[in-house]
């Protein structure tokens, strides 16, 4: 598990569907490949502690890796990793 307070900030919550993209790549018109990473994470708004997992999406030489999972049903968090 890697620490995320620094290094995997929350970038966005949003729910299913909603357009976010991530280097000019909507996350939603990709298939999201599991990396098997796997961070540990507080939700932004009631402070409980969650595991996400780390994702790619690619569309030829544009790669983007970020963390998501769902706050509740149909609600995501997102949070990209610090360069």
């Amino acid at each position: 598990m890697t620490d995320t307070m620094s290094t995997w900030p929350h970038i966005r919550t949003l729910t299913d569907g909603d357009w976010f993209e991530l280097n000019g790549l909507n996350i939603w018109d990709h298939d999201w490949m599991n990396t098997a990473e796997k961070i540990q994470i507080k939700d932004p708004l009631y402070a409980q502690d969650y595991t996400f997992t780390v994702y790619e999406i690619t569309n030829g030489p544009v790669a983007v890796a970020f963390a998501a999972g769902e706050f509740s049903n149909g609600v995501w968090g997102i949070y990209l990793k610090k360069n």
